[in-house]
């Protein structure tokens, strides 16, 4: 039986430089409860430390968990990569640690970055540079994220900063992502209107969340079996039922 799932693809935990210290995977579960949400994203910067815990904190609740992280390619362009299970992101993070560029996270700069456990205790410091690029390009992104079973969808196409329009002018042709978000600033409709180019591709709304009371501040509603990325593929070809209704 197929049924309504509301889910927020793209939410940042504390392990984002840029993400308020307030965002343990314990608080994000609980705010997603809160608003409702079926499905939410960890997505961190060129990271997955957080999601085993996020995993776990939501064991038992109607959260359900889709293991992910936001690349930066060489490009300087956003992906967010979505999987099942925490094995493919934390395979995809030994690839874009091998690649991130050389650095260190300057705290004062660009802030902290927390790996914490479900108690919401601080566990470690990840000082690698996450916030900066990596060497991968987008097409060796994009074909990384699919070897590995995952949704490659290009991050907030509507902003200027770090989306591959705003990078590149236009989405390169044959660039193989599943689809195409947009940020809380843009609806749909004036989405398909702007962007009316990109029609085959799927569009999404996801909050990108860095601070809880933005989680579930956009969303998409799906119609699936399951809360599974196989599922979700489906909605984005509209396969045996399954598809993307808000």
């Amino acid at each position: 039986m197929l049924k309504e799932f509301k889910a927020d693809l793209h939410i940042h935990t504390c392990l984002s430089p840029c993400g308020d210290l307030k965002m343990s995977p314990k608080a994000i579960v609980e705010e997603a409860e809160k608003k409702g949400l079926d499905i939410i994203g960890v997505c961190d910067h060129n990271s997955a430390e957080n999601i085993k815990v996020a995993i776990k904190v939501a064991s038992g609740t109607k959260v359900n968990i889709l293991a992910g992280m936001e690349v930066t390619s060489a490009e300087e362009a956003h992906l967010v990569a979505l999987f099942d299970g925490p094995e493919q992101a934390l395979e995809l993070q030994d690839i874009v640690y091998a690649n991130l560029l050389p650095g260190e996270n300057d705290e004062s700069i660009f802030g902290y970055q927390v790996v914490v456990n479900e108690l919401d205790e601080v566990e470690d410091l990840n000082k690698r540079l996450l916030i900066g690029a990596t060497t991968l390009t987008l097409d060796k992104s994009v074909e990384i994220i699919h070897s590995l079973g995952g949704l490659a969808i290009a991050s907030h196409i509507d902003k200027e900063s770090f989306s591959i329009i705003g990078q590149l002018g236009v989405i390169p042709e044959g660039l193989e992502l599943d689809a195409l978000e947009i940020s809380p600033h843009m609806n749909r409709e004036e989405a398909k209107t702007k962007f009316s180019q990109y029609s085959d591709y799927p569009l999404i709304s996801s909050s990108d969340a860095h601070f809880l009371e933005d989680i579930g501040k956009k969303s998409t509603v799906f119609l699936l079996k399951e809360a599974k990325i196989g599922e979700i593929r489906k909605a984005f070809g509209n396969v045996e039922g399954r598809r993307i209704l808000s």
